[in-house]
């Protein structure tokens, strides 16, 4: 796998971003629920709660429903998650239209490409291998990869590192508050997806670029490039 030097790492987020996650993730979080007892989410209510990881998709799926969580109970109940959840990894899980094809473009063109999420590292590289597109990776870091994770900026810039063995321009593709506030505490140019998983419009949030579909990010990418680089 070629990597130029002269070109940006690209770090994606995953669920919402790179893959539509969301009816898989929700499905567990509903089966958790109502073994406590509590009513499902429906799936368009829940897709926000996403992008934090699982142990805090469980902590706000009870929150919403006013049902506190001492962290014992938490954490059992999130061991309890990620097992289900594993199982379950791409029920219906799939890639967003035009992700497989933007992929094979940059690591053509001579892109370094990172995956930079709140997942488990382990779930996160069965999901991309299951999808057919982990090998297009150099790098896929998860929430356990480092001591530390977003919206920390050094899980954005360790996971670079690990791809460019230095410190490396890099631009950050993501869907939600969570990516953003991560690349600017980075001091890393972002572009964000109109399609993830967030509760605040992403226009708000102020990225550098929002793009549509896939098919758009090789101009967001050779925009932001010309900074980066310069």
């Amino acid at each position: 796998m070629f990597i130029s030097p002269s070109l940006p790492i690209i770090v994606f987020d995953l669920d919402g971003t790179l893959a539509d996650t969301a009816a898989d993730l929700v499905a567990t979080l509903n089966l958790i629920l109502e073994r406590e007892g509590l009513d499902a989410i429906p799936l368009n209510s829940a897709r926000d709660l996403i992008g934090q990881g699982s142990r805090a998709l469980l902590q706000r799926g009870f929150t919403l429903q006013r049902r506190a969580l001492s962290p014992e109970r938490l954490e059992v109940l999130f061991e309890e998650f990620l097992h289900h959840y594993g199982e379950h990894l791409v029920d219906r899980t799939r890639l967003f239209p035009g992700v497989s094809n933007a992929l094979e473009r940059l690591s053509r063109h001579g892109h370094g490409l990172a995956v930079c999420t709140n997942k488990n590292e382990v779930l996160s590289r069965r999901l991309l291998m299951e999808l057919g597109v982990a090998s297009r990776f150099k790098a896929i870091c998860g929430r356990d990869t480092f001591a530390f994770c977003k919206p920390d900026p050094r899980h954005l810039t360790e996971t670079v590192r690990l791809v460019a063995g230095r410190t490396a321009p890099a631009i950050m593709v993501g869907d939600s508050k969570t990516d953003i506030d991560t690349a600017r505490a980075a001091d890393v140019p972002v572009i964000a997806v109109s399609f993830g998983y967030t509760d605040i419009p992403v226009a708000r949030l102020a990225p550098d670029v929002i793009i549509e579909n896939f098919d758009e990010i090789d101009t967001a990418i050779a925009q932001l490039s010309e900074r980066v680089t310069a």
